[in-house]
């Protein structure tokens, strides 16, 4: 395609769509109609220039050109109620669930190497030695030590926040580090696992592996499910940037950002609510069996969540995506 003849024929046609821009809501039936037309014919020209011969100028005013256009004869959308549920319901558990190829590995890999450290610091007081001095080591892992207090050093509700702004961190970091071709989301994860380690080595070491999971277990399920859903999305992510599939990189890359961006919406909900048991019912004064147990059902609860709506969901055709409608037009890719 000859650029400089193209745009000499249609540059006509452009200049009269931002004229009619201009002058906004102001138009008249006739003038309403051709705006609409001369919208659909300009994104057209856009999907040809950027396919066959992009121009950085000329596709820069035609994709403002198409933006203004199509905010005027969609309109504003208003976000509703029926959206935010629509989301909780079908959204979110849907892009959990599509995504379970990676952040159940992820899960499984990285509990296994918390699992290794855990056992390795355990059994060898040499590496035990080089993590602490003797007397720190027994202040850390002994009956009501720092290991214990950490849970009730703060009041509840304080607490609670903190924890849950944290994790909310560390989870948006691993979800926004993904476009880094994963390599952060892995160092990420390392830390977190390496933490764990630390924490089940020493107190296995000291005779109280059982205190130790019985202050982490209540709590870590859900709060590390998060974090696996979140590192494995970022994981997915980052792939998507090595292999988009059938897509255009730049497509597949928008689609999946899109739906991290709801996934970090939704996993914030869920370490809110590990979050306020880590505050209330960790340090509480409740057996250890009731503690877990609390645990377990609320980690059973989200499993039943994702499975149940969001697998019901992915099979209608969720993704986690932004509807149809509100997305922006994708552009044809050369073959």
């Amino acid at each position: 395609m000859d650029l400089d003849v193209f745009v000499m024929t249609h540059r006509a046609e452009w200049d009269r769509l931002d004229s009619l821009l201009r002058r906004g809501r102001g138009l008249t039936g006739a003038e309403a109609d051709e705006l609409v037309a001369l919208y659909q014919r300009t994104a057209t020209h856009l999907s040809l220039i950027q396919s066959s011969s992009p121009d950085p100028m000329i596709t820069a005013r035609l994709t403002q050109l198409v933006a203004r256009a199509r905010a005027l004869v969609t309109g504003t959308r208003r976000a509703s109620w029926k959206d935010a549920v629509r989301f909780l319901t079908a959204g979110f558990p849907a892009a959990v669930y599509r995504s379970r190829h990676w952040w159940i590995p992820t899960a499984v890999l990285s509990t296994l190497l918390a699992a290794v450290i855990g056992w390795w610091i355990g059994t060898h007081p040499e590496v035990q030695a080089a993590i602490a001095a003797p007397e720190q080591l027994r202040e850390l892992t002994r009956p009501g030590g720092q290991y214990e207090t950490y849970y009730s050093s703060h009041p509840a509700a304080s607490f609670a926040a903190q924890v849950w702004t944290n994790n909310a961190w560390a989870a948006a970091m691993c979800l926004v580090f993904g476009a880094f071709l994963c390599v952060p989301v892995l160092w990420i994860l390392f830390i977190n696992m390496a933490n764990l380690g630390i924490g089940i080595g020493l107190m296995s070491s000291a005779g109280r592996l059982d205190t130790f999971l019985g202050l982490v277990v209540p709590h870590g399920l859900l709060e590390l499910t998060a974090v696996f859903v979140a590192a494995g999305t970022g994981l997915r992510l980052g792939w998507t940037l090595i292999d988009p599939g059938p897509m255009s990189r730049r497509a597949a890359l928008a689609q999946q950002g899109r739906a991290a961006i709801g996934m970090a919406i939704g996993l914030a909900l869920v370490l809110f609510v590990s979050g306020v048991i880590e505050g209330f019912v960790t340090p509480s004064g409740l057996p250890t069996w009731a503690r877990i147990t609390i645990g377990i059902i609320a980690e059973l609860a989200f499993l039943a969540y994702v499975y149940v709506l969001g697998g019901r969901a992915a099979r209608a055709g969720g993704t986690g995506d932004v509807e149809a409608s509100e997305r922006s037009a994708e552009v044809p890719t050369a073959a």
